[in-house]
């Protein structure tokens, strides 16, 4: 994201044109047909046999999960050399991989449980994506707290693999949801930032409309994991 900032000014919540709102629609646009494809996948996948190769195959599991991280990491870094279509194409690519493995959440959690917690994770994101836009509040002195937060989450993740404590991992859970609903403000108002500067009908436009749906989607869907783990009920 730090490559489409180098000349946006400070912050301005009433600042809004034209531009920016393409700008922005494009992005949630992308978003929510990447969490729509994730979503189709993911419910498709659990009913069929597949669904058996791949979670009793570890190998091509996290060759998939491994995948998905090379994706990330490649479309962030390589963002100002690739073109704008292969980077919407490497961005719904991803979102197809990410529901190959949440696949896992049909075969572990009620329908109803993970529908109900979506609408709720749907509700938040909104809100908290709308207070992002709107405030004149500057969150950018709140990165490196989120940063250090995720790494910390992260870490804490791990750990609890080998510990598996029960109150460890609650602690995860509701952490993890304050997180991504501080992270979904804060990238929220990046995006806005960084479009206040950029003409999506440029080439260059779109590469970061792509990179901003990316940051939205991957909040959604941390955010909405994460609720899983506190709301879902199990089979």
């Amino acid at each position: 994201m730090n490559q489409f900032q180098n000349n946006t000014g400070a912050i301005d919540a009433s600042f809004t044109t034209e531009a920016t709102k393409k700008f922005l629609l494009n992005v949630y646009n992308w978003m929510a047909m990447g969490l729509a494809l994730t979503g189709v996948i993911a419910w498709g996948v659990s009913g069929s046999s597949f669904a058996n190769v791949l979670f009793s195959n570890p190998f091509l599991l996290f060759g998939i999960i491994i995948l998905q991280l090379g994706l990330v990491i490649g479309l962030t870094f390589a963002i100002k050399k690739i073109s704008a279509g292969l980077a919407i194409g490497a961005f719904f690519l991803y979102s197809a991989l990410t529901g190959l493995t949440m696949a896992s959440i049909f075969l572990v959690y009620t329908g109803s449980s993970i529908a109900s917690t979506f609408f709720i994770c749907a509700a938040m994101f909104g809100s908290v994506s709308v207070f992002g836009y709107i405030t004149k509040m500057d969150l950018s002195r709140f990165g490196t707290f989120f940063f250090m937060g995720l790494i910390g989450l992260i870490i804490a993740s791990v750990v609890n693999i080998f510990l598996n404590s029960t109150a460890l991992y609650w602690i995860i859970s509701y952490a993890g949801v304050l997180l991504f609903v501080g992270l979904t403000a804060y990238d929220t108002q990046r995006i806005k930032q960084m479009s206040q500067s950029m003409d999506f009908d440029t080439e260059e436009g779109k590469k970061a409309a792509v990179i901003g749906s990316l940051m939205l989607y991957l909040d959604f869907i941390n955010m909405f994991l994460f609720l899983l783990r506190i709301l879902g009920d199990r089979k």
